[in-house]
C-alpha cells in the first residue's frame, strides 16, 4: 500500500476534474451518482491489492461490499484497508455488507455496487462471473478465469453478455498494462523482426506457501486454505500462474492459437505432504501453429533452483527479447530497437485500474479484455497434454466435457484428490 503515490495520482485528477465531471457514464446497473461503489468477492492477497488499487485510481470509487467464503481474510482486508490513512475516507462497508460463505459473492452483486472485483480462487470465477454480468456489473476478473474447458465456455458466454451490455471487462493479466510491454508489442506490429516463427517463454520460480491443518478445519477447508496447490481449485501452476507467460505468447503471436501442443511435467521435489495437493512442480510445452511457427513454455515451482521470467521471440528479420523483471526489452534485426526511459515504468497493476476507472467514466473507450479465455485454454491445453503423456488438437480440446467442480460446494468431507500419471488414462481429455 505504500508504494502507491495516490497523492501524485490525485493532484493529476484535479485537472482533469471537470472532464470527470462532464464525462458520460457507463454505468452498467444504471446509476447516475458521481460514485463508483465497488464489491471485493475474494478477500486473500490479491483481493487487498486490487481492492487499494482500484480506490487509488479515483477519488470517487468506493468499498462498499465484501465478500469470502472465510471471515478471517475479509475481516483482515478491511483492518487494513481502513487503517491505510489515504484511502480509509472510501470504505463505507458496514458489518451488514461484509458477507461470508459460498453464497457471499451473490450477496455483493445485489448490494448495489457498480464495479465488482472477483479474487476468489480461479474454480470459482466463472459463476462469479456470470453473476456479474448477468446483473449488469463492471468487472475486473483476476487471472486465470478458468481451470477446466466447461468453464471456459461459461467464460465466454460472459463475455459475449458483457460486450452486449456495454460492461467494461478487464482481466488479471497484468502484463497487458505495462509500458515496456506494451511499447515492445508496439514494436512487433510495426514489423521490425517480421513475421514470428517461434516463442521461447519461462517462468521459473519458488513453491508457493502451505498452511498446516488445523483440528476444526473440514476436508473442504483444508484444501481451500491450500487452493494453489489443487488442481481442481487452482488449476495447476501452469494455469494459476505461469499462465502469464502464456497469455504474453497469445499476445506476441496477435491472438492467434495454436492448433496442437505436447507436454511433459511432474512433481519431481514437492514434498510428499497433503498440503501440496496433487499439483505439478514443472511443465514444459511445445505449441503448434498451423503455420509451422511454434511457441515453448518452460515453467516450475522448486527450491534452491534459477529463477527467470522471460520471453523470447524469433522472427523472419531478427529476434526479441523480454524481461519483465529487468526491466529489459528489445528487438534485433534490420531496424533494432531497445526500451529506455529516464524514470521507471508505471505499476501495471496499478495502470489497470486507473484505466478501468476511466472507462466506466466515459473517458476512455470501453475495455474487453476478450482475449482472457484464450489465454487460460491455452495453459488448461498444456496442463492436460502433460497430465495425459498425450498430444491435444485445439478442436478437440474444446469439445471435452472434463469438469473438475467437487459434486457440491459445503464444507465437509472431500476426497483427496490424485496425482495425475502420464499415461494412465484416468481423466477424459
Amino acid at each position: 500500500m505504500s508504494s502507491i503515490d495516490r497523492r501524485r495520482f490525485v493532484k493529476g485528477t484535479v485537472a482533469t476534474g471537470a472532464l470527470i465531471a462532464a464525462a458520460p457514464r457507463v454505468w452498467g446497473s444504471a446509476r447516475a451518482d458521481d460514485r463508483i461503489k465497488i464489491g471485493l468477492v475474494g478477500c486473500g492477497g490479491r483481493g487487498r491489492g486490487a481492492a487499494v488499487q482500484a480506490l487509488s485510481a479515483d477519488p470517487g470509487a468506493q468499498l462498499w461490499a465484501m465478500a469470502d467464503v472465510f471471515p478471517d481474510p475479509l475481516d483482515a482486508t478491511f483492518a487494513a484497508i481502513t487503517q491505510a490513512a489515504e484511502i480509509a475516507d472510501q470504505v463505507e462497508v458496514p458489518p451488514e455488507r461484509r458477507f461470508v460463505g459460498f453464497d457471499a459473492y451473490r450477496r455483493v452483486v445485489e448490494s448495489g455496487v457498480d464495479l465488482v472485483l472477483l479474487a476468489s480462487p480461479p474454480q470459482f470465477r466463472p459463476a462469479h462471473l456470470e453473476a456479474a454480468v448477468d446483473a449488469g456489473k463492471h468487472v475486473f476478473c483476476e487471472k486465470p478465469v478458468c481451470v477446466d474447458v466447461p468453464g471456459y465456455h461459461r467464460v465466454m458466454r460472459a463475455i459475449r453478455n458483457a460486450a452486449a451490455r456495454n460492461l467494461n471487462l478487464m482481466s488479471g493479466f497484468c502484463w497487458r498494462y505495462s509500458t515496456p510491454e506494451r511499447d515492445f508489442v508496439r514494436e512487433l506490429r510495426n514489423g521490425r523482426i517480421g513475421d514470428i516463427t517461434a516463442i521461447d517463454a519461462k517462468y521459473l520460480t519458488s513453491p508457493l506457501g502451505t498452511r498446516a491443518r488445523q483440528p476444526s478445519w473440514s476436508d473442504m477447508e483444508f484444501q481451500l486454505r491450500n487452493w494453489q496447490h489443487f488442481t481442481w481449485l487452482s488449476g495447476d501452476h501452469i494455469v494459476e500462474q505461469a499462465v502469464h507467460s502464456i497469455d504474453k505468447i497469445l499476445w506476441f503471436m496477435d491472438g492467434r492459437l495454436p492448433v496442437r501442443c505436447t507436454a511433459v511435467g511432474g512433481r519431481g521435489v514437492r514434498e510428499q505432504i497433503p498440503e501440496r495437493g496433487d499439483s505439478y512442480d514443472h511443465f514444459a510445452v511445445v505449441y503448434e501453429y498451423d503455420d509451422g511457427a511454434r511457441c515453448t513454455l518452460l515453467c516450475r515451482q522448486q527450491s534452491n533452483t534459477h529463477m527467470e521470467n522471460t520471453d523470447a521471440v524469433i522472427g523472419t528479420k531478427g529476434h526479441g527479447f523480454v524481461n519483465g523483471w529487468g526491466p529489459t526489452h528489445w528487438l534485433k534485426g534490420e531496424a533494432p530497437w531497445t526500451w529506455s526511459s529516464n524514470t521507471a515504468p508505471p505499476n501495471m497493476y496499478q495502470v489497470e485500474h486507473d484505466e478501468l476507472m476511466q472507462a466506466i467514466r466515459g473517458i476512455r473507450p470501453r475495455i474487453a479484455d476478450d482475449f482472457m479465455a484464450d489465454s487460460c485454454l491455452m495453459a488448461i491445453m498444456g496442463r492436460e497434454a502433460a497430465y495425459l503423456g498425450a498430444a491435444i488438437e485445439w478442436g478437440r480440446l474444446l469439445d471435452s466435457q472434463l469438469d473438475l467442480s467437487p459434486r457440491s460446494f459445503e464444507m465437509g468431507p472431500m476426497p483427496f484428490p490424485a496425482v495425475r500419471h502420464p499415461g494412465r488414462r484416468t481423466v477424459q481429455a
